[in-house]
């Protein structure tokens, strides 16, 4: 351990983010930096004991909702419910100004609150969109756009399998997690629909022509669609508000209720269901890895005091929580446009949280500020994962107008930071109501 402070640590750090810059996975990235670190400074019995960390990491009762979620997300996908939510939101937000562009960013804040993925909803709610406009005159890069950064909101609305990983690494409760995301996702989907009417009531010509209002009782029979989404949010957010189950066990009872609901769509076939099993273990595979690594490379910084050397460096600094905050904002902005958010959040909590715990800043506050950060990096070319599966659906043109579509949604986000820091109850109100 002697020799090892502060320099060491950012040249660590830096030498797993070129790792992570050259393509290397982002577990290999971290794995190896950890082993490197127990090597030189610590010796074998650190080494040896990378099996036993592995398997502690990744037996654990609240990780166990990631691969449930992803499950859930599969299930209301390959049933069809999703088809139903959009029709119904379309049905009563088509009329406003801007038309079916709040349809899109409507549905993915339902789907959000029942999937916790944004890549899963960009591609699920752009499958479903991009038909609906072909024969409408609405500006491609607004439409793009809607669907690109409406998706964001997948890992911000809760559930969020970025807060699970967020709580689990951090030792923070997801409950309080998901609480704390409730009005500020909810804030950004307002804040969304707000830009998208005043742009079009500005330029009418990029939501073309306007939809027709349908008769209040075909929009009453609509509102079928909308059941499965908000009953199953209901089940899951509200058995973990009543303290009648745990996020994991929320996600099982998620899981039943989506399987439920395919059984009874007639589109349930055994092909489906193991359509949803494989992907399912792949995505929470390559999570869980991750995740698994991240948890080693917290073990050899523990052990060689790195959380208390950045403490101390910071303290000496002078530099209070805001101003640390603005550098974090700035210093995740440039790493989101060259990292996967899931690389991006595992990869820099080992150092950056126990500076945030030095100076006070509450942790379950930072993990919404950490969690918007890691939104506005799916949408910052050039790696932003958004932007491409948008790309993808949309099958022709160029990924440009797609960025294009996304720069005022930009803006909105880095509005919504600024908003968080300035009034802090926004994130901590729901929270302190619910469980203290």
């Amino acid at each position: 351990m002697t020799g090892f402070g502060v320099a060491e640590a950012a040249i660590g750090f830096g030498l797993m983010l070129a790792m992570l810059f050259a393509g290397l996975p982002v577990a290999v990235a971290m794995g190896a930096v950890a082993l490197l670190g127990a090597d030189l400074y610590l010796g074998a019995p650190v080494i040896n004991a990378l099996g036993t960390q592995l398997w502690g990491a990744t037996d654990s009762f609240t990780l166990l909702a990631v691969p449930l979620f992803v499950l859930l997300g599969e299930l209301l996908v390959k049933g069809g419910a999703t088809d139903r939510m959009y029709k119904a939101l379309a049905a009563w937000l088509g009329p406003l100004p801007g038309g079916l562009l709040h349809t899109n960013i409507g549905a993915c804040a339902l789907f959000a609150a029942v999937s916790g993925s944004s890549v899963a909803t960009a591609a699920t709610i752009g499958t479903v969109a991009m038909p609906t406009f072909a024969d409408r005159r609405y500006d491609p890069r607004l439409v793009l756009g809607t669907i690109a950064a409406g998706a964001t909101l997948g890992i911000l609305i809760p559930p969020s399998i970025n807060m699970i990983i967020y709580g689990a690494m951090t030792n923070t409760s997801v409950g309080r997690l998901y609480a704390a995301g409730v009005i500020p996702g909810l804030l950004l989907t307002a804040m969304f629909m707000a830009l998208i009417a005043l742009m079009c009531l500005w330029r009418p010509a990029l939501a073309g022509r306007s939809e027709p209002r349908l008769p209040l009782g075909e929009r009453i029979r609509a509102l079928g669609g909308l059941a499965a989404p908000v009953g199953l949010f209901v089940a899951v957010m509200g058995s973990i508000y009543a303290g009648w189950a745990t996020p994991t066990e929320s996600a099982a009872v998620g899981v039943m209720a989506a399987f439920l609901l395919a059984l009874f769509s007639g589109r349930f076939k055994l092909s489906m269901l193991h359509a949803c099993f494989e992907t399912t273990v792949t995505v929470s595979s390559m999570i869980l890895l991750i995740v698994a690594a991240a948890f080693y490379l917290n073990f050899v910084l523990g052990i060689l005091g790195v959380p208390q050397a950045l403490s101390a460096f910071v303290t000496a600094l002078g530099v209070g929580p805001i101003g640390i905050l603005f550098v974090l904002f700035v210093f995740y902005l440039i790493i989101g446009c060259f990292l996967e958010t899931l690389s991006m959040m595992v990869g820099t909590i080992p150092i950056v949280f126990p500076i945030v715990v030095a100076l006070g800043i509450d942790p379950v506050w930072f993990g919404i500020f950490l969690v918007i950060m890691c939104e506005i990096a799916l949408i910052t070319p050039p790696v932003g994962m958004n932007l491409y599966v948008v790309q993808g659906v949309r099958n022709g043109g160029s990924v440009g107008e797609v960025i294009q579509g996304t720069l005022p949604f930009l803006g909105v986000m880095v509005l919504l930071i600024l908003v968080l820091i300035a009034f802090p109850g926004l994130v901590l109100w729901l929270p302190g109501l619910a469980f203290d």
